[in-house]
C-alpha cells in the first residue's frame, strides 16, 4: 500500500469540505490550509501536515471514521486525526488529555488554535460569539500547556 501524498491529502480535504463555511461565512478550506501551513511552519512532519488537512474531517462528518480507518495514510496521521476529533458532549479536559497522549497531535492542535484565535478572524464575529470562543481557546491552550507540542 502506498500512502497518499500531501498533494493528494490536500485535494481530498478540499473536496470533502468544499461545501462548508466557517462561522464567519468563509470557505472552510481556508482554515484547513492555514492549519496545514501553521504545522509546516512549526516544523511538523508530513504525517502531521496530512493530519492538519484532515483534522476536522471526521468531527464535521466530511469523511467517516471508517473511511479514515481504511485510508492509505500512515498510522501516525490517523491517530492524530482521531485524537483531534472531539466527541459530542466530551469535556475539554478529556479531549486535551487525549491530544497530549497522542504523539504529534499537540503541534497540530497548536496550529489549529492559532488560526481559530486569530484576532482578524474573530473580529468579524458577533461580540458574544467572539468572547465565548476566545475564552474557550484560551482554556484549551491552558490545558495543553502542561504538555509538549511534539
Amino acid at each position: 500500500m502506498t500512502a497518499l501524498n500531501l498533494t493528494q491529502v490536500e485535494a481530498l480535504a478540499r473536496l470533502a469540505h468544499a461545501a462548508q463555511v466557517d462561522k464567519a461565512g468563509r470557505p472552510y478550506v481556508e482554515h484547513l490550509a492555514a492549519v496545514a501551513h501553521g504545522v509546516a511552519e512549526r516544523g511538523g512532519s508530513p504525517e502531521q501536515i496530512a493530519a492538519a488537512w484532515l483534522h476536522d474531517a471526521v468531527e464535521d462528518g466530511a469523511l467517516s471514521a471508517q473511511w479514515l480507518a481504511e485510508a492509505e495514510l500512515p498510522q501516525a496521521t490517523k491517530k492524530i486525526v482521531l485524537a483531534l476529533t472531539k466527541h459530542p458532549g466530551e469535556p475539554l479536559e478529556d479531549y486535551t488529555a487525549r491530544i497530549l497522549a497522542t504523539p504529534g497531535a499537540a503541534l497540530v492542535k497548536e496550529a489549529d488554535l492559532a488560526h481559530n484565535a486569530d484576532p482578524q478572524r474573530l473580529a468579524v464575529l458577533p461580540a458574544e460569539t467572539r468572547e465565548r470562543l476566545a475564552a474557550k481557546y484560551a482554556y484549551v491552550r491552558q490545558l495543553l500547556g502542561s504538555g509538549t507540542t511534539g
